[in-house]
């Protein structure tokens, strides 16, 4: 890679071309709602999210080369720029604030306003753009040569491939399409199953598969290692601890509640024990996985940060190029000292002085480790959820030998919790983003009021998002697990001496601690306990698709460019459906849905049902393999 001595962006610094103009401040908010959306379903659905950039990136090149005649490659990094903002500021927000709605439907406290959400997601969201506009220099700059930066860098080589906008656009657009039809059909018309599973008799376990095409365009896009990982989790939770749970539990009651194993399975089945049992276990496997994946970075945080601060000494802009302007440090300053008080005066935000103190610092802290640990491996690599288990952990006991206790207290330390995580993503999507102007020639105070105006498009509907999909299905249900805010909140819960099964919480504990010593990663294995085995199935679908692509016998060139239109086809067939599983849940809310239910109507069989969802799947395959490996090609 080149040093920053001997570097030449791509539009030279004494070059303007056009940059933050009204169409890319359009085109990229609309996108940055879309995906921001989306990744709040995909998030809420499989505990993860996927990066938004590079088909925010190429939409903005078909939009703005082909359609609008234009050919400003500056103006589409900066639509990709805002419209990646959504899909981080999302994943912050989803990891947390949904166990303020499950401590509400619990009757503990009140549910929180769309008010509450806003300022929340705007505030975390602000704080991490202004905590890396210093960091630039330090990180994006002077280790241009050291720091790889590898989603950045794959955005500007997406951008700098400029004559293939149109067809990558297309193939985006397909996407989004063609998933916007299966899943209409699937849970609008429901004239299919979404999902078909086998029980063998006699025996407590279930195995299946759903046929949602987002959720195995996230397994194409993980690929077959964490896949497998995540379905093997799946297979130990309901091929053998729901299993054991029904033969030896019988008559005993270990979750919350009167009802015994036996008869939970009887009416239930094994959804049930999933419900009450496996969920407990699989997300004490997930908060030892993020306090493991944290330990084991702290060597790496640390000389991150003490590193990034050395860097900073003197790293102001003093040269007048274009290339080298920031947003002035007294406007960054000035704006986190008022967000600072916002947190502590708004009444709407459940959070202290002290709790206000605690955010800047821990979100100052992990602002800068999250902004070089996705320069070294990634934004997919990033311990987002341990920086967050760290900071409730360490938030909730502050919280607690100061004599805050109670509803209040937890809820408290959710909002802290939500806000840091919200730093940490936003300012790991922002380095990215940075790293990808920098290659091009960028004006990064430019990017930087993109990313603002990202976030706050983005703050302003997810609370819309997250009310109008908790009103549909609600949180912690088969359709939104939300295997993430459920941890948060049992975190908060467990430190607060709340009422839970710690035996539960303990065998899923020894679990990620076996799995860590015989080398697997904790994280996805975890959430494969804790989600159904029936998505994990389909996540291992799109997993194999993409290993099989990755081992065709094809000249390397066309191999890659096979894969990678893979990746962009799953990318939009992941925004698609999630857009269609916005419009879905208002269907719910409104009761359209029942209008549409062609299920019901019909009185289509079960058997019938199941039948059309095997075609259906295969036809999701083909689709896929139309637009990659049946693609005709110059």
């Amino acid at each position: 890679m080149d040093s920053k001595k001997d570097f030449k962006p791509y539009i030279p610094a004494e070059k303007v071309t056009p940059e933050l103009t009204v169409t890319s401040i359009i085109i990229g908010i609309v996108l940055a709602v879309i995906f921001g959306a989306a990744n709040a379903y995909l998030g809420l659905r499989v505990g993860m999210t996927v990066s938004a950039s590079i088909p925010a990136a190429v939409i903005a090149m078909g939009v703005i080369r082909i359609v609008m005649r234009r050919n400003s490659i500056l103006e589409s990094n900066v639509v990709q720029t805002i419209g990646s903002a959504g899909e981080s500021l999302a994943a912050g927000a989803i990891f947390t604030l949904p166990a303020l709605f499950l401590w509400a439907a619990e009757g503990k406290m009140e549910k929180p306003d769309i008010l509450e959400i806003t300022l929340i997601a705007l505030i975390g969201g602000l704080l991490g753009v202004f905590f890396m506009v210093p960091l630039r220099n330090a990180l994006i700059v002077k280790e241009h040569g050291t720091l790889p930066y590898p989603e950045g860098k794959a955005c500007a080589e997406v951008l700098l491939a400029g004559e293939k906008g149109g067809a990558s656009a297309v193939t985006v657009f397909a996407g989004m399409g063609f998933a916007a039809i299966f899943k209409f059909i699937i849970d609008g018309l429901k004239a299919v199953a979404g999902e078909v599973s086998y029980t063998i008799k006699g025996f407590a376990g279930t195995i299946g598969t759903q046929i949602y095409p987002a959720v195995m365009s996230v397994g194409y896009i993980c690929g077959a290692r964490i896949s497998s990982y995540m379905f093997a989790g799946g297979v130990l939770s309901w091929m053998v601890l729901i299993p054991i749970i029904v033969l030896f539990g019988g008559e005993a009651i270990i979750a919350p509640g009167t009802a015994t194993v036996s008869e939970i399975f009887a009416t239930d089945g094994a959804g049930g024990i999933w419900d009450l049992y496996i969920r407990y276990i699989g997300a004490g496997a997930l908060a030892a996985g993020g306090i493991i994946s944290l330990v084991k970075s702290l060597p790496l945080i640390v000389k991150t940060f003490t590193g990034a601060l050395k860097s900073m000494k003197g790293s102001g802009s003093a040269s007048g190029e274009r290339t080298a302007q920031d947003i002035n440090m007294k406007i960054i300053i000035g704006g986190v000292v008022v967000l600072t008080l916002a947190i502590w005066l708004i009444p709407q935000i459940p959070v202290s002085l002290l709790g206000a103190a605690i955010i800047v610092v821990f979100g100052f802290f992990f602002a800068t480790v999250s902004s070089r640990m996705v320069g070294l491996v990634g934004s997919s690599n990033n311990p987002v959820s341990g920086m967050a288990i760290a900071t409730l952990l360490i938030a909730t006991l502050v919280l607690k030998v100061t004599g805050m206790t109670g509803a209040k207290s937890m809820a408290s330390a959710i909002a802290i919790g939500s806000i840091i995580c919200i730093v940490s993503a936003i300012a790991g999507d922002t380095s990215q983003d940075l790293k990808t102007g920098y290659i091009l020639g960028a004006t990064p105070k430019k990017q930087q009021a993109g990313e603002i105006l990202g976030v706050v498009a983005s703050a302003l509907a997810i609370g819309a998002t997250l009310y109008l999909l908790d009103s549909a299905w609600g949180f912690g249900s088969a359709e939104l697990g939300a295997p993430q805010a459920s941890l948060m909140k049992l975190v908060v819960e467990g430190v607060m001496g709340g009422n839970l099964p710690w035996g539960l919480v303990f065998i899923g504990v020894a679990i990620a601690f076996v799995v860590e010593f015989i080398g697997i990663p904790v994280l996805p294995f975890a959430i494969g306990i804790y989600l159904p085995v029936q998505l994990n199935a389909c996540i291992m679908i799109g997993g194999l698709i993409r290993l099989a692509f990755d081992k065709m016998k094809k000249p390397e060139e066309e191999k890659n460019e096979i894969v990678n239109d893979g990746i962009l086809f799953c990318s939009g067939m992941i925004a698609g459906e999630g857009i269609v599983g916005i419009l879905l849940a208002l269907f719910a809310v409104f009761g359209i849905d029942k209008a549409i239910n062609l299920s019901a109507r019909l009185g289509i069989s079960a058997t019938v049902s199941n039948i059309g969802a095997i075609v259906l799947l295969a036809v999701i395959i083909l689709t896929l393999l139309k637009f990659t490996v049946w693609r005709k090609r110059k």
